[in-house]
């Protein structure tokens, strides 16, 4: 296992006060997040299954009223303090740059639409923040979501109306605004093109469940996702490659699937009768068409970023079906075998599509991926932007030690960077802890 750092409320709270010389007023917590299925669709409107991580990132807040931010940090398994201060109208798109652009980039976005959100922030607002975690970072589980929401979650209390009223769910609209400020922060200050989806699981996740979260029409539904009780686990597999969506990779494939959908004036894609066959005809009448040796290849891609894109969401109303039917049941149970195979089957496509289509996966992901399959995971696949970061398998829980040294063996042979390991435990979202 890889525990380097244990994050709490109270270790929070005690980084605070070490660097502030005061206590905090508060402390808050968000979770990373595991995307069973439906991976690079969010942004196309499409159907993904994330649950809530079992790692937090802490912040230990107070507010300020002379207009300075500023921000500490301890982040796994590091010793290294990391400071930051500035002003809120310091801060925009590009700065500050690195870790600080999170947090800070949600209270600048907060401060944008403060009116709507309903936090009383102006210029002259300031805040001391402390932060924690153990959401491990660069692995694709979203450790970027849980800073920036439980940056969220301490403003909206310090200085807005609070996390207790918000109605019971959060599906209500200061919700909403609160998520797309994240989302905001993300795209706009630190220049990462996330859709959604992180931010929405981290704020709204549940114990014991995941979450169907249909980006085209904004719904939010439980999905039974009882592991333990069943005797299985979901092992994530940290490849340790390095993993960076600012770099420009994961905007690459964005733009192809943002422009598509602009040209054929289409919102959510897997609905769409025919909408590869569609998008090749409107490909043909683009700039990249119009030199004949670079046709084919401009096809070719289009082809297959939208075939992804389509497919993808289609394989996750096929899980989500299959668990509203009971398919997740105990392996000891002989009439458990079928479903189960369905569901590792629909991760394992998903893989397999990241991989060819949207050209997202890389050796070092494909690697756990393989090894799991061979050590008898029922399916596995990649989570995340991709380019390195995390993969996951569903195994029965008690393979979990032979699954890892699996994945270590198949590293090892081919010189890959030594993985790291964690059981995933689907939990809440959000929250104040004390």
């Amino acid at each position: 296992m890889s525990d380097v750092l244990t994050a709490t409320a109270d270790s929070a709270a005690q980084l605070f006060t070490d660097t502030y010389g005061h206590q905090p007023k508060g402390v808050w917590s968000a979770p990373g997040r595991v995307n069973v299925i439906g991976e690079h669709v969010d942004y196309a409107g499409g159907i993904c299954l994330p649950f809530a991580l079992n790692r937090r990132t802490y912040c230990a807040a107070s507010s300020r009223n002379d207009g300075i931010i500023r921000l500490v940090s301890l982040l796994p398994g590091r010793k290294k303090v990391f400071h930051w201060e500035g002003r809120i109208s310091d801060i925009g798109p590009g700065h500050p740059r690195r870790w600080p652009g999170y947090p800070a980039g949600v209270i600048w976005s907060m401060w944008q639409d403060a009116a709507t959100i309903g936090v009383s922030l102006t210029e002259t607002s300031g805040f001391d923040m402390a932060f924690v975690s153990d959401v491990p970072v660069g692995a694709g589980l979203s450790s970027s979501a849980a800073i920036e929401l439980a940056t969220a979650c301490a403003v909206f209390d310090l200085v807005g109306p609070g996390l207790d009223s918000l109605s019971e769910g959060r599906k209500d609209t200061p919700s909403q605004h609160i998520i797309k400020a994240c989302i905001r922060a993300e795209n706009e200050v630190v220049g990462a093109s996330t859709g959604g989806l992180d931010q929405s699981i981290s704020f709204r996740g549940q114990a014991g469940k995941a979450l169907e979260l249909d980006m085209g029409e904004g719904l939010i539904s439980d999905v039974p996702f009882d592991l333990a009780g069943n005797g299985l686990a979901i092992l994530v597999m940290n490849t340790n490659a390095p993993h960076n969506l600012g770099d420009g990779q994961y905007a690459s494939r964005r733009a192809i699937v943002d422009r598509v959908m602009e040209g054929l004036h289409v919102t959510e894609p897997h609905r769409e009768h025919k909408l590869v066959d569609r998008a090749l005809e409107w490909a043909a009448q683009e700039p990249e068409a119009s030199v004949k040796e670079e046709k084919e290849e401009w096809l070719d891609l289009v082809a297959r970023r939208m075939r992804h894109i389509v497919t993808e969401s289609r394989r996750t109303e096929s899980l989500v079906t299959a668990l509203r039917k009971g398919a997740l049941g105990n392996p000891k149970d002989k009439d458990a075998v079928c479903g189960l195979e369905q569901i590792g089957g629909l991760m394992t496509a998903s893989h397999e599509s990241l991989r060819d289509d949207y050209e997202v996966s890389c050796p070092e992901l494909d690697s756990a991926v393989d090894a799991a399959l061979e050590a008898g995971a029922w399916g596995a696949r990649m989570t995340g932007g991709g380019f390195g970061g995390s993969a996951i398998a569903l195994i029965n829980a008690e393979d979990v030690e032979k699954v890892e040294e699996a994945v270590l063996a198949s590293a090892r042979q081919l010189g890959l960077a030594t993985p790291t390991f964690l059981v995933a435990i689907p939990c809440d979202g959000a929250r104040r802890e004390k």
